[in-house]
C-alpha cells in the first residue's frame, strides 16, 4: 500500500497536469474562448457541430448527431471530428496545425421519427496534443496501474484519450428528478443534450437503479443549476444507486414544474419536462430518447454549471487562457 502511494505521488509530479482534480467546474456562460468542434471529411470542414452534437456515453464513447439534410441515410458509416481553437468556415481546408484533437467514430445506431433522424456514433480512435507525448504516457500509466478499482468504470488505453477529448468541450451538469408514489430521487448527469427542437437524449448506466427508475416512470424533469451548487451536485452522484426517498431528503425548493408538478432543486436555472419514447443499450449505457413536453425559458443572464477535463484545462493554462474554475 505504501509503495502504491509513493508511485501515485511520483506519477502526479510527472504528469504535467496543472490542476489537482480530474474535472473542473465553472459557469459555462463566462467561459472564454472555448474550443470548436467540426465534422470534417478529406481535410475539409463539413459542419460546425460544437453545439449540435450530444455527448451520450464514455464506455464506449457515444455521440449523437442529426445528419446533414443532403446526406443519404445509409451513406455515412464513419466520421471525423476535429477540435480546434480556430473559427473555420464550411468547406474550408484544414492545415495540420489547426487540429488540437481529432476523434474518429463509427455509426452504431439510428432513430427515425417524423421524417427526421438521429445518428449514434461510437468512438474508434482519439488523438490530441493538449499535453506532450511524455505527459500523456505518464497519465496513461497512472490510469492502467491505479484506476482499476471496484465500482470504477475503467477506461482502457485509447478510450481514456477519447474521453479526455470529449470533455474538452464544456459539458453541462444537470439534475434529473424522478418520482413514484410520492417519493423521489434526484441525481446528476452530464451525458445529455437536445439534438433537435422537440427531442432530448440522456444516457444512464443501464445497471443503475436511477436508470430503472426512469424506465418505470417514463416522465422526468431535467434541470440546469447555478455553478455555486457544484459541490452538492457532485455529492448527489451516489443517488444513481439509491432507491426513492422522502422529499425532505433532497435539496428541493417549494416551486414545482409546469406540467409534471415535480419539485425543482435548489439553484435551478431552467428546466425541461420529458417523456421517454425509445431507448437502447450500448456498452455500460442505456441511451434514452425523450420527447420534450415543456421547456421553461432561461433567465436573461443565466449562469449554469458545466465542467471540462483537466488535460484541456491544463492546455488552456499553458496557453495563457483564463479559467473561472470552482475547485472542489
Amino acid at each position: 500500500m505504501e509503495n502504491m502511494r509513493l508511485l501515485q505521488k511520483l506519477l502526479n509530479k510527472l504528469n504535467g497536469l496543472h490542476y489537482p482534480q480530474e474535472y473542473l467546474c465553472f459557469a459555462i456562460e463566462s467561459f472564454q474562448r472555448p474550443l470548436q468542434a467540426y465534422q470534417v471529411r478529406d481535410g475539409q470542414v463539413i459542419k460546425d457541430i460544437t453545439k449540435l452534437h450530444v455527448f451520450a456515453g464514455y464506455s464506449p464513447l457515444i455521440f449523437a448527431l442529426v445528419p446533414l439534410k443532403e446526406t443519404g441515410r445509409d451513406e455515412v458509416t464513419t466520421i471525423d471530428i476535429l477540435f480546434t481553437d480556430k473559427l473555420l468556415l464550411q468547406n474550408e481546408t484544414l492545415s495540420q496545425k489547426d487540429a488540437i484533437a481529432v476523434l474518429t467514430l463509427k455509426r452504431i445506431n439510428q432513430q427515425i421519427f417524423d421524417d427526421n433522424i438521429i445518428w449514434y456514433f461510437e468512438g474508434v480512435k482519439g488523438k490530441h496534443r493538449f499535453l506532450s507525448s511524455f505527459h500523456q504516457w505518464v497519465i496513461g500509466l497512472n490510469n492502467r496501474l491505479l484506476n482499476k478499482k471496484a465500482g470504477n468504470v475503467f477506461l482502457q488505453d485509447n478510450l481514456y484519450t477519447q474521453v479526455q477529448i470529449a470533455y474538452s468541450i464544456p459539458r453541462n451538469i444537470s439534475l434529473i428528478t424522478v418520482s413514484q408514489n410520492g417519493r423521489y430521487n434526484l441525481f446528476p448527469t452530464d451525458l445529455h443534450g437536445q439534438p433537435d427542437d422537440q427531442h432530448y437524449v440522456i444516457s444512464l448506466r443501464h445497471e443503475g437503479i436511477a436508470c430503472q427508475q426512469v424506465l418505470q416512470t417514463r416522465k422526468i424533469l431535467i434541470t440546469q443549476v447555478q455553478p455555486q451548487f457544484y459541490k452538492t451536485v457532485y455529492a448527489l452522484g451516489k443517488n444513481h444507486m439509491q432507491t426513492y426517498k422522502e422529499k425532505s431528503q433532497f435539496p428541493f425548493i417549494d416551486a414545482v414544474s409546469s406540467l409534471l408538478q415535480l419539485p425543482l432543486p435548489e439553484a435551478a436555472v431552467c428546466y425541461r419536462e420529458l417523456e421517454l419514447q425509445k431507448s437502447f443499450i450500448h456498452g455500460i449505457h442505456r441511451v434514452l430518447f425523450f420527447k420534450i413536453l415543456y421547456r421553461a425559458p432561461a433567465p436573461d443572464n443565466p449562469s449554469t454549471l458545466a465542467h471540462i477535463h483537466n488535460v484541456y484545462a491544463t492546455w488552456r493554462y499553458n496557453n495563457g487562457l483564463p479559467g473561472n474554475y470552482l475547485l472542489r
